[in-house]
C-alpha cells in the first residue's frame, strides 16, 4: 500500500538526564511517494539502541547531535511497498538506517537485502545485525581472545553482552558476566553457559570479581563504565585486553562521573584499552552474520529478544532500556512480517 497515514516520531527536545516521554512528539502525515530512482519501504522491526541517546543530546558522539523536529535514528527492517529504483522490487526485505516512523523512502545506497534462509528477520536488527557485529568484531578482533583466558563482560544479559559472552565461550575461555538482577544472572549462566554471573546491584562488584578471576582478568568487554569497569581495572592480568564497546552508565548523567581513576592499572599490568565502533568492521560484516548464524544452527549460540508491539511505544521502551528494564535486544515491532 502507499496510501494513508504514516506515523513517525521525532526529537522535540534535547534531554537532561535521562529522556522522558516529552522529549519525543508523535507527528501523523501522509504516506511518502517515492521519486525517481527511490523505494518506499513499509517498517517491520525497529530496533532501540543505546547509541541513540549520545546522538539526542549535545555532547560529543559517534556523529552529530540529532537535529530537533528531525525523525528519531534507528535501524529498520521492513518491506518495499513501491519500487522507482531499478536496483529493488516490490516486495523485497531490506534493512537500513530508516528512523522510527512507519514508512520511509530510501535510494538504495544505505539498504541491505536481508537474507532470511539465515534467521527470522528480527535478527537482522539484532543477532545477525549490529548488536551480533559488535560483539563479533569487538570480542575476536579487538580482544584477540585465547583459549583459557579469563573474561568479563558487563552488561552481559544485554543485546551485545549475551552474544560476546557466547562467543568467548566458543573461543574456549572463561566467562564472567556482570548483570543487575538475579533473573538476569540466572540466565547467563543456566541458560547461555556463562561460568560465572555478578549481580552488582546486590554485590560488592570489587570483591565478587577478585573471587570469581582469583588469577587476574585477561579479557574484558566494556559495555557500561563506572564502577564496574573500575572493580575490572584494579584485576587485570599482565598483558590484558579491554574493548569499550558502551558506557551506558555515563550517558544520561547531567555531569559525567570523573574517570578512568584507576587507568594506572593500564601500566602496571601493560594492558591495552582500545575503542571501536561497528562500521569499521563493516566490509566483513557478511563473515559475521554467516558465521554466527552457522553457531545458532548448531545449538552453539543462543539469543532473547525483548520486543515491544507499535511504534507510539517506542519512547517508553527506549527510556526503559537506558534503565536496564529491557531483557535482550529490545526491538519495536511496527508490523506484520
Amino acid at each position: 500500500m502507499a496510501d494513508g497515514t504514516n506515523r513517525k516520531i521525532t526529537l522535540k527536545s534535547r534531554p537532561s538526564g535521562y529522556p522522558t516521554p516529552t522529549d519525543f512528539e508523535m507527528i501523523e502525515e501522509p504516506i511518502p511517494q517515492p521519486g525517481e530512482g527511490e523505494v518506499l519501504v513499509q517498517a517491520i522491526w525497529l530496533s532501540l539502541d543505546p547509541y541513540m541517546r549520545g546522538r539526542i543530546g549535545e555532547g560529543a558522539s559517534m556523529a552529530g547531535p540529532l537535529p530537533l523536529g528531525e525523525v528519531m535514528i534507528g535501524g529498520v527492517v521492513g518491506r518495499i511497498v513501491k519500487s522507482r529504483n531499478p536496483s529493488f522490487s516490490a516486495g523485497e526485505i531490506v534493512e537500513g538506517n530508516l528512523g522510527w516512523q512507519e514508512y520511509a523512502t530510501s535510494n538504495g545506497t544505505d539498504l541491505r537485502r536481508v537474507d532470511a534462509s539465515l534467521g527470522p528477520l528480527s535478527t537482522a536488527l539484532s543477532v545477525l545485525g549490529m548488536t551480533g557485529m559488535t560483539a563479533y568484531f569487538g570480542f575476536l578482533d579487538v580482544c584477540e581472545p585465547k583459549p583459557g583466558d579469563v573474561v568479563v563482560v558487563s552488561a552481559a544479559s544485554g543485546a551485545v553482552g549475551q552474544v560476546v559472552g557466547q562467543i568467548a565461550k566458543i573461543a574456549g575461555c572463561y566467562v564472567v558476566g556482570t548483570a543487575g538482577s538475579q533473573d538476569k544472572i540466572d540466565y547467563i549462566v543456566k541458560e547461555l553457559g556463562f561460568d560465572a554471573g555478578i549481580n552488582y546491584k546486590t554485590e560488592n562488584i570489587g570483591e565478587a570479581i577478585a573471587a570469581v578471576c582469583p588469577n587476574g582478568i585477561d579479557v574484558y568487554f566494556d559495555n557500561v563504565g563506572g564502577p564496574v569497569t573500575d572493580a575490572v581495572m584494579e584485576n587485570l592480568a599482565l598483558r590484558a585486553r579491554i574493548a569499550i564497546c558502551g558506557q551506558i552508565s555515563q550517558y544520561n548523567l547531567s555531569e559525567p562521573e570523573m574517570g578512568p581513576r584507576n587507568i594506572r592499572m593500564l601500566n602496571i599490568r601493560q594492558a591495552k584499552m582500545e575503542g571501536f565502533l561497528v562500521f569499521q568492521f563493516a566490509n566483513r560484516h557478511d563473515e559475521g552474520r554467516q558465521r554466527i548464524a552457522q553457531w545458532i544452527r548448531e545449538g552453539k549460540l543462543k539469543y532473547r529478544e525483548d520486543i515491544v508491539e507499535g511504534i507510539e511505544n517506542a519512547p517508553t521502551a527506549f527510556i526503559g532500556m537506558l534503565r536496564g528494564e529491557n531483557f535482550g535486544k529490545m526491538l519495536i515491532k511496527i508490523s506484520d512480517e
